[in-house]
């Protein structure tokens, strides 16, 4: 405790200190105006001022007449080290459930996987033996940001896009990186999860622009998910789903160079290794007993823009990408549950092309090789009309065949169109947008759907046509004072869908038979006040399957609910904490 002598002390000099200032800045003669020093900056020097990126949980966006969502990574409620699958669950409108062979997939509107094309930073992941991609153990790691559209966005997508896309970007996107970071995770749970990763960026910037390098690697293990309840598993040990583990490392790197006139060239790399078991189906007397003993996945782009430069026909940029996709998966069956693991073993123009090759080895003896070519030409022409009008009119000659079919008949080649028309406006200020797109593509069969026996539970079909899906959309988006509403209404219909049938012997054949409807409206709502922010999203879709054969009428499909909601919370919390929760609710299916 002070004694009364030291706050006497204590407030005469803060008397005298406030005197001292109140008589320096009141009295100010002349030979003190005259002693003033110049100012050592020059008046025409330029300072470089950082960027304020402010991320958000996601936004929506309309590209051609289909509306869209952006999200980051980093805002999401996920853990670290996370996968697609992850991310996906996150976003409204998309189903993402897991088959019977363990693999996650994706569904938009009534559309199932093989119509959802995933890219990344241009590279196509759906085109490969089984036209879609397991989201379940592409790393998210890297990942600056995910557009989703609904829908047909752009007939420059490449083939057999039909119900939607998915861009990923990981070295393309603008420079946003400002400084130096460097950062590391960790996670568990208490049902044996464990992951661990680090990523760090290098910003250089250079007399010619900026120079980014990113990278990163993760490690994640998995005893299993958690069995609920009310599920029984009769094989299930420590109340873990039987054959759910996984194990997995991933990396990813990119390096970007940007010009200060905008021209940027990039090279992106990511992939990953895993050892994964299948869970075995509750609903089936003899279900799969797999395992994937060894798996692997590559990715690799190498991109390259001009920026926004003047031409004799007014501003526009060439951009271009080429890559490379590639993978291998090896697949153990067993008999029964009792089993001893065995030894291991594993480019507004656009020319699109894929060359798709798959080798089978049945009983180490068997070699079977198999070849499929897809391609791809489309221009699409956008009309900025008067009064704020966009007006977006696409075609595109796909094309498919299958050179090398294991000896089987190979399918001849395929031949087919698609185009799109799309429209948007905005009124009210620019407070509204309406957005309207009508599209028609085809989807050629993937080479498994052709040829694969799945290890004697198919018979083969190589007379497979394309299917084909009609669509069209009708939406509005609103967005005032931090208040964001969308809505959308869509008709898809599905022709010559691929459908599994049963035959004679036993086994089972793929057949373009069934047409499926799909009528919904989605709505997005989104609003922000005093550091908090929600989201939440609603889907009402009635999907139908008709088998023109069958006299009972349209049926309703496996795994398509037609009701799904989700609400999404963050808040900023004391001490610089920021609090997340979130609901998801799936209706019957």
């Amino acid at each position: 405790m002070k004694s009364e002598k030291q706050r006497w002390l204590a407030r005469a000099l803060i008397h005298t200190t406030l005197l001292l200032l109140v008589t320096v800045t009141t009295f100010q003669p002349d030979s003190l105006v005259a002693q003033e020093r110049p100012d050592s900056i020059r008046p025409d020097t330029v300072f470089t001022v950082g960027g304020l990126v402010v991320t958000a949980l996601r936004r929506t966006t309309v590209a051609g007449g289909a509306s869209g969502i952006i999200a980051f990574p980093e805002s999401l409620a996920i853990e670290p080290v996370a996968t697609f699958e992850d991310a996906l669950r996150k976003l409204p409108f998309v189903l993402v459930r897991q088959n019977s062979r363990g693999m996650a997939e994706i569904s938009v509107r009534g559309s199932e996987s093989r119509q959802v094309a995933v890219l990344l930073d241009g590279v196509p992941l759906t085109l490969a033996w089984d036209h879609r991609t397991d989201p379940a153990v592409i790393p998210l790691m890297g990942v600056r940001d995910l557009t989703l559209v609904r829908g047909l966005p752009s007939v420059l997508s490449g083939p057999n896009v039909l119900g939607g896309v998915v861009e990923v970007d990981l070295g393309r996107g603008g420079f946003r990186d400002d400084r130096d970071d460097l950062r590391a995770s960790v996670s568990v749970d208490n049902v044996g999860y464990r992951a661990v990763g680090a990523s760090g960026v290098q910003v250089s910037d250079l007399s010619s622009g900026h120079l980014v390098f990113r990278a990163g690697a993760g490690f994640r293990s998995r005893d299993g998910f958690a069995l609920p309840s009310a599920v029984v598993d009769p094989s299930s040990e420590e109340n873990l789903r039987t054959n759910s583990d996984v194990e997995e490392v991933n990396g990813f790197g990119a390096i970007r160079w940007e010009s200060y006139r905008g021209s940027w060239i990039s090279l992106s790399t990511s992939g990953f290794r895993a050892e994964r078991g299948v869970p075995p189906e509750l609903h089936v007397q003899e279900p799969r007993l797999w395992r994937y003993p060894n798996e692997w996945h590559a990715v690799a782009a190498l991109s390259a823009g001009t920026g926004q430069r003047s031409t004799p026909w007014g501003m526009g940029d060439l951009e271009a990408s080429v890559g490379f996709n590639g993978g291998r998966q090896d697949i153990e069956a067993f008999g029964s549950l009792d089993y001893d693991e065995g030894v291991e073993t594993e480019l507004r123009a656009a020319l699109s092309y894929a060359d798709v090759n798959h080798t089978e080895t049945l009983d180490e003896v068997e070699r079977n090789e198999y070849r499929q070519r897809l391609w791809s030409l489309a221009s699409e022409t956008a009309w900025n009309l008067p009064k704020t009008t966009q007006l977006t009119v696409g075609v595109a000659l796909d094309g498919a065949d299958t050179p090398e079919s294991g000896g089987k008949p190979p399918l001849g080649r395929l031949w087919a169109w698609g185009g799109r028309v799309g429209v948007s406006t905005l009124m009210l200020n620019q407070d509204v947008q309406l957005h309207a797109s009508v599209s028609t593509r085809a989807r050629f069969p993937a080479l498994r759907e052709l040829y694969s026996g799945a290890l004697g539970r198919f018979e083969p079909n190589p007379d497979l046509d394309p299917e084909r899906l009609n669509a069209a959309e009708l939406g509005a988006t609103f967005k005032r004072s931090g208040i964001e509403v969308q809505a959308a209404l869509f008709r898809h219909e599905l022709r010559d869908a691929v459908v599994r049938t049963s035959t004679p012997e036993g086994q089972y054949r793929r057949i373009n038979r069934d047409m499926i409807n799909s009528t919904g409206i989605e709505l997005l709502l989104g609003g922000s006040y005093a550091g908090a922010e929600i989201q939440g999203d609603i889907m009402l879709q009635h999907v139908t399957v008709e088998d023109p054969a069958a006299t009972s009428g349209p049926t309703r499909p496996e795994h398509m609910p037609e009701f799904t909601a989700g609400l999404d919370l963050h808040a900023s919390l004391p001490l610089g904490f920021r609090g997340l929760a979130g609901l998801k609710h799936t209706g019957d299916q």
